[in-house]
C-alpha cells in the first residue's frame, strides 16, 4: 500500500505542522481531504471529539469518521478482519471508508463508534490530510467542514462563518477535488453492507469480496 506524498511546497508543509501541533494540543482543525474540507480532530483525544460535534451542530448518535495516515494508524484503533484487508490492500490509499471492529482495549468517544463497538475509517489518498494525520500521531475525525446538512465546500475560504468562528485553526491546503464522498461500507466477517454510495462503485468492492480468497482451495 502505497503512502501519500507529503506536501511539496515548503510553505503548505509549514501549515500542516502548525495544524498538527493545534490538533496535538487539543485543538480542532478544517482540513482538505482527497475529496472535500473535512473537520477534525485526534481520535484519542474524547474532548476534541465532543468540540467537534458540538462546532457541526451534529447529530451525536450519528457516527463520526476517521482517516489515517497509513495502515499502521489504522490498525492502532481498529481491526482488519480478512476481507477488510483485501479492501484496504486494492483501494487504499484512496475514498474507501470501511467500518469494522474497534481494537480491544482501545477506547474511542461514542461520537465515533456510535455504542456500537466499531469505527469507520480509511487512508486518505489527500497529501494534505495524510500529511496531516502522520504529524499530529495519530488517525483524525474526518467529518465534512459543514455546519450539519448544509453542503460540503472545496475552498477554505468557503468555510461558513459560523462554523470557523468554533475552530482552532483552517488550515488552507488549496482547492479540494470535490467529487463524491468516501463509499462507506460495513465489513463483518466475510459480508459487505453498503451504508452509503460514493466515490468506489460498490460493484468493485462486491468483485474484491467474490475472489476467492489467498491460499483458498
Amino acid at each position: 500500500m502505497p503512502a501519500p506524498k507529503p506536501p511539496p511546497d515548503p510553505a503548505l508543509a509549514a501549515r500542516v505542522a502548525d495544524a498538527a501541533e493545534v490538533l496535538r494540543r487539543g485543538g480542532i482543525v478544517a482540513y482538505p481531504t482527497e475529496t472535500w474540507y473535512g473537520l477534525g480532530a485526534l481520535a484519542a483525544d474524547g474532548a476534541a471529539v465532543e468540540r467537534v460535534v458540538h462546532a457541526k451542530l451534529r447529530p451525536e448518535e450519528k457516527p463520526l469518521p476517521l482517516l489515517a495516515a497509513d495502515l499502521a494508524q489504522v490498525e492502532a484503533v481498529a481491526e482488519l478482519p480478512p476481507l477488510a484487508r483485501r479492501l484496504a490492500a486494492a483501494f487504499w490509499p484512496g475514498p474507501l471508508t470501511l467500518v469494522v471492529p474497534v481494537r480491544p482495549g482501545v477506547r474511542l468517544h461514542r461520537a465515533i463508534t456510535g455504542g456500537a463497538g466499531t469505527v469507520g475509517i480509511r487512508v486518505s489518498s489527500g497529501q494534505v490530510s495524510a500529511a496531516l494525520a502522520r504529524a499530529a500521531g495519530g488517525a483524525l475525525v474526518a467529518t465534512s467542514a459543514n455546519l450539519s446538512g448544509a453542503p460540503p465546500v472545496a475552498q477554505a475560504a468557503a468555510l461558513d462563518p459560523a462554523l470557523v468562528a468554533r475552530l482552532d485553526l483552517v488550515l488552507d491546503g488549496g482547492t479540494a477535488p470535490g467529487g463524491l464522498p468516501s463509499t462507506v461500507v460495513a465489513v463483518t466477517g466475510g459480508a459487505l453492507s453498503l451504508l452509503r454510495a460514493g466515490a468506489v462503485p460498490f460493484e468493485a468492492l462486491a468483485a474484491v469480496r467474490d475472489e476467492e480468497a489467498p491460499g483458498g482451495g
